[in-house]
């Protein structure tokens, strides 16, 4: 017997094509079906490839917005917020906003795989793309509902000097005024997969703890830890305190 779970929505696609502001007219559904179909409940007849091609028409979708919206933008400051606007974490978010759960065609057991669900939202995300790219031959199926999008994210990018990659901010500040990095220690505080707080991270530099997170894997954990220390270190050196005597949020033991 077949481990397929199909959801009822799975036949109807209507109402998500009425969300993305598509006419069905111009899609061709074969291929918006196919791209809602996981490799765990077909190993032949799946979404993978058009994942493959949507992560390409992605990522061509994100560098023609900030083109044209942001021409003066830096080139380093417009790759950084690109590689941002397209990341699994932010698709998984709009796959969500979507409802692309109720869409999606995956094996029970991948069903009860809560913690590997952002990921496999995120491919969905992607081959969608895919499925829209070869019905039109173009981006014209997906620039115009993903546009704002991509403008609202650039935005909050744009007021985040860490861009929300605070690993990276983090490990810059330390460089450009210690010549040395931070190090992180991870802690499994939970064994539920998909638990928010699973994970417990603390960014420690020159012996002082200086942020702590809590995040369902540990490079959110790490991330949620870093942008603490950011904060926290960037105004130590705005003040022009030396970091020895600032103290962080306690020395190591």
């Amino acid at each position: 017997m077949s481990d397929l779970h199909l959801d009822p929505h799975f036949s109807n696609l209507t109402p998500l094509l009425e969300q993305l502001g598509i006419s069905p007219d111009g899609v061709r559904l074969d291929l918006l079906r196919l791209a809602l179909v996981d490799i765990s409940s077909s190993p032949t007849e799946n979404n993978e490839k058009l994942e493959f091609l949507g992560d390409a028409a992605l990522r061509l979708a994100a560098a023609e917005f900030l083109m044209e919206t942001y021409p003066d933008m830096a080139l380093g400051d417009m790759s950084a917020v690109r590689s941002q606007i397209v990341s699994d974490r932010i698709l998984a978010t709009l796959a969500e906003h979507y409802h692309l759960t109720k869409y999606l065609v995956l094996s029970r057991s991948a069903a009860g795989d809560k913690a590997g669900t952002a990921s496999r939202l995120a491919d969905t995300f992607e081959a969608i793309l895919g499925a829209l790219y070869l019905s039109a031959g173009d981006l014209s199926l997906i620039r115009p509902w993903l546009d704002p999008h991509f403008q609202r994210l650039t935005q909050t990018l744009r007021n985040d000097p860490a861009l929300q990659n605070y690993k990276a901010a983090l490990q810059e500040l330390t460089q450009s005024h210690y010549k040395s990095r931070p190090d992180y220690k991870v802690t499994e505080i939970s064994k539920v997969h998909g638990d928010k707080e699973r994970f417990q991270a603390e960014a420690w530099f020159q012996g002082n703890l200086w942020g702590t997170g809590k995040g369902r894997s540990m490079k959110i954990a790490q991330q949620a830890a870093a942008k603490e220390a950011f904060v926290q270190l960037k105004q130590v050196i705005e003040n022009e305190a030396p970091t020895s005597s600032a103290g962080g949020r306690g020395a190591a033991s």
